[in-house]
């Protein structure tokens, strides 16, 4: 069995096979992107097939620079790995199409066990070919994670070698990728979904936060809906209860809910499947002997202490420091030694817990520099900006001085300075990527502040009105 999935990718293609070529010396490289793009269309090109060609997954390689990386599950469909990025450009320039979407990342996954890596290999090549192999260039590359599952990805080239036309991802491109997948896996004695749910295909970013153990925007929503059904003994009560803490619901042929803080709604039926039916929540509903109850842990008594000093003379933290720890405690993530009740987190903020990773580094960093404005976020951007132009360029003469060293032992160490170099090169360029991601998640934690404000004051101050039609952008 294998689900099938394909999505767009918006970047710059100058980067896109860096890693295929060095993968000891580019980690995620940048990318450019536009303000208006959303998180799976700004994984750019570099990105995909840095992720792809992971050198812990797919390749073997030997000490010596300057032997070529050995591919043992990468393949490409109509170009070569190692030059893949030229190639791609080529048909590009040729056609005069280098802008907007550069490529789509697609991916085939398997069930656990129940395919060998060079068999999932060999049915991705195929379904590239099968797909795309008379007009378009695909890299295809098989993983295996952590939790034994073997996938592979594919990195297609959205403009036409045969005639310069672009591919424009469809519902019809979604099916037949599955149709395609699923008589492959017949082929090789797989097992097939043969009458697969119809619902709505998952983005990038959900696929890969759900892959994590992440929680996501739907499956909030879905646990969510779940607790509030637990929790009721009929339906009115149940839409009275999600009015109350800011829902907002839209009865029809499927039931529409959306959420506090967000303008568009979800389908239950059809995100979720049946069980989310109208007759199937009524159902669940009479199934329920007594309501559930959220069982909120006792809090552990608090120790009186003697303070020292006075209380007065500590400094107060503001801006960007202050902005960062209001919205970790708003998550539940602080103070550590309190459990969060999730009931008790406004949506908005849950919704987040998935990139709670990046926020503890841009907190760290603000902490670590004494970081409250953007005057100062831009003055520390800049400094370390001019240290990566300089020891850049200090790389930049030890290469062209090893190219003339004869003696080994000089070698080595001409090579070892390049090596930390590029080491200390990296970390810069990711804290300079923490610096722009403060710059952009700074206005989108104060908007959600707002946002959760106005809603708890609404809700405190309106009169309920029962199942109270929304209306969402089209």
């Amino acid at each position: 069995m294998a689900t099938t999935s394909i999505w767009a990718v918006k970047g710059w293609l100058g980067k896109v096979v860096v890693y295929v070529e060095n993968p000891d010396k580019t980690e995620n490289p940048a990318y450019f992107e536009k303000n208006s793009m959303t998180d799976e269309q700004t994984q750019g090109l570099s990105d995909v097939i840095y992720y792809a060609v992971q050198t812990k997954k797919t390749v073997e390689r030997t000490h010596d620079e300057n032997v070529e990386i050995m591919q043992r599950f990468v393949t490409g469909v109509n170009c070569r790995v190692p030059i893949a990025r030229q190639e791609m450009m080529a048909v590009k320039a040729l056609f005069g199409k280098t802008d907007s979407v550069v490529a789509y990342h697609g991916y085939q996954s398997f069930a656990p066990g129940e395919a060998a890596p060079e068999m999932a290999h060999e049915i991705g090549v195929k379904l590239a070919e099968r797909l795309w192999g008379d007009r378009y260039q695909v890299v295809v590359a098989t993983h295996l994670d952590k939790s034994n599952h073997l996938h592979n990805h594919f990195v297609l080239n959205n403009v036409s070698m045969a005639d310069g036309r672009k591919y424009y991802r469809s519902e019809r491109d979604y099916w037949l990728m599955q149709q395609e997948s699923d008589k492959l896996c017949r082929d090789y004695g797989l097992s097939v979904i043969e009458e697969p749910k119809r619902g709505q295909s998952k983005q990038y970013g959900e696929w890969q936060a759900e892959k994590e153990g992440k929680p996501t925007y739907r499956s909030i929503v879905k646990a969510d809906i779940d607790q509030a059904i637990l929790e009721s003994m009929t339906e009115r009560q149940l839409w009275d209860n999600l009015y109350k803490k800011g829902w907002r619901i839209k009865l029809g042929k499927d039931i529409t809910v959306c959420p506090p803080g967000k303008d568009r709604g979800l389908k239950l039926c059809r995100n979720f499947g049946e069980d989310y039916s109208i007759e199937s929540i009524r159902n669940r509903i009479l199934a329920n002997t007594r309501p559930a109850r959220c069982i909120i842990p006792a809090e552990k008594p608090s120790k009186r202490v003697h303070l020292i000093g006075q209380l007065n003379t500590a400094r107060k933290i503001t801006g960007y420091r202050a902005l960062y720890f209001s919205y970790l405690y708003k998550m539940g993530v602080l103070p550590k030694k309190r459990k969060p009740n999730p009931k008790s987190i406004y949506f908005l903020f849950r919704e987040d817990i998935r990139f709670i990773q990046n926020i503890s580094k841009e907190t760290r960093l603000l902490v670590k520099h004494g970081i409250d404005t953007a005057e100062q976020l831009a003055a520390h951007k800049e400094g370390l900006t001019e240290e990566i132009i300089s020891l850049s360029s200090n790389r930049k003469s030890l290469r062209y001085q090893a190219r003339s060293i004869r003696d080994e032992n000089k070698l080595t160490a001409v090579k070892t300075q390049i090596s930390e170099l590029t080491v200390q090169i990296s970390g810069l360029r990711k804290e300079v990527r923490l610096c722009e991601d403060i710059e952009k998640r700074s206005a989108d934690m104060r908007d959600k502040i707002h946002r959760a404000a106005e809603e708890q004051e609404k809700s405190q101050r309106k009169e309920p009105i029962r199942h109270e039609p929304f209306r969402g952008r089209r």
